[in-house]
């Protein structure tokens, strides 16, 4: 089994998965618009070239969204995209990267009692992002 993180984003789904791909060198393996597709139908005809569904992997990891149409949208709560990485200069460079014209920075990365580094933002895209470094055991 595997469980990933599904990101419903606000017609800027491509431009987020571009730039998460970038800054966690990952690999866009699907870009579908609704265009083409028998749910080009089921959206506004200026939304069909926006994604019906991306899938980005990082390493062996998993991240999909798509572009919620206007009336279904909901901005994201209640959760964080969460990154775990082992070096603390990695963690700040992911950090800064996904930081570029944030909307808010929740906590800056910083040492805490249980991390090396740790920190959480919402990113450009509207999604929070939260990233932990573990001290060494």
């Amino acid at each position: 089994m595997q469980v990933n993180s599904y990101l419903l984003l606000n017609g800027q789904c491509e431009n987020a998965f571009k730039f998460y791909a970038k800054d966690l060198g990952g690999k866009i393996e699907a870009m579908i618009p609704h265009e083409g597709t028998p749910a080009a139908d089921q959206v506004p005809a200026e939304w069909r070239s926006k994604i019906l569904h991306a899938r980005l992997t990082i390493g062996d990891q998993v991240l999909m969204g798509s572009d919620a149409p206007p009336a279904r949208f909901q901005k994201p709560q209640g959760f964080s995209v969460n990154i775990q990485v082992k070096e603390p200069a990695e963690a700040e460079r992911i950090f800064h990267a996904l930081g570029e014209n944030a909307q808010a920075t929740i906590m800056p990365i910083q040492e805490t009692f249980w991390a090396a580094r740790f920190g959480m933002l919402v990113d450009q895209f509207g999604t929070p992002w939260m990233e932990n470094c573990e001290k060494a055991a």
